[in-house]
C-alpha cells in the first residue's frame, strides 16, 4: 500500500473514531426528559423521588451553613439562662460565645475543647458532633470567681 492509501486510511479512521464519539457522546438531561426509562437513570439516590414522581431538591455545596448558636455572658452569667442545644449526632455543630470581660476559657465537657473568649473577641466552636450524650459547656473565669460556671448544655441525639 503506497504512502497516500495510508493516510487515507487514517483520516478516515480519524473521521470515524470522531462522529462515533460526537453520536454516543452522553446529551444533557432535557434532551431526554420525555423518555422515563431515560428519566430513572438520571435520578441518583441522594435525590428521593417527591409524591410527583420527581426528585426533590438537595442542599448544594454553595449553601450557606446555619448561623452559629450565640451565647452572651454579662459578668459570667448566660443572657437569658443556661441555654439548651440540641443537634444530631453527625451534625456539625457552630457555637459562639461573646463575653463582656477581659479574658475567660470557655469548657465544652466530653468533647474536651476549651476556647478562650474576650471582649471584642469571641470563642467560635466548630466541630462534629460524633458523640451522643448531654455535655456541659462552662466559664472558668466563673467558676474561679465562685459562681455557678454552667453556661450551656449541648444535647446530641441520635441519627
Amino acid at each position: 500500500m503506497s504512502n497516500r492509501g495510508r493516510a487515507g486510511l487514517i483520516v478516515l479512521a480519524v473521521a470515524v473514531v470522531a462522529v462515533a464519539f460526537i453520536a454516543l457522546r452522553p446529551t444533557d438531561s432535557s434532551d431526554k426528559a420525555d423518555d422515563p426509562a431515560d428519566r430513572a437513570t438520571n435520578t441518583t439516590a441522594t435525590e428521593p423521588a417527591d409524591e410527583a414522581g420527581g426528585p426533590e431538591p438537595t442542599a448544594t455545596a454553595e449553601s450557606a451553613p446555619p448561623p452559629p448558636q450565640e451565647i452572651t455572658l454579662r459578668d459570667g452569667v448566660p443572657q437569658g439562662g443556661v441555654k439548651r442545644i440540641v443537634v444530631t449526632k453527625g451534625d456539625v455543630v457552630r457555637l459562639q460565645v461573646r463575653t463582656n470581660e477581659a479574658g475567660d476559657d470557655i469548657h465544652l465537657h466530653g468533647y474536651d475543647i476549651e476556647k478562650k473568649a474576650a471582649a471584642g473577641a469571641p470563642a467560635n466552636f466548630r466541630f462534629k458532633a460524633d458523640i451522643e450524650g448531654v455535655f456541659e459547656i462552662e466559664s472558668h473565669t466563673a467558676e474561679d470567681a465562685g459562681r455557678e460556671p454552667l453556661i450551656a448544655r449541648l444535647v446530641v441525639e441520635p441519627s
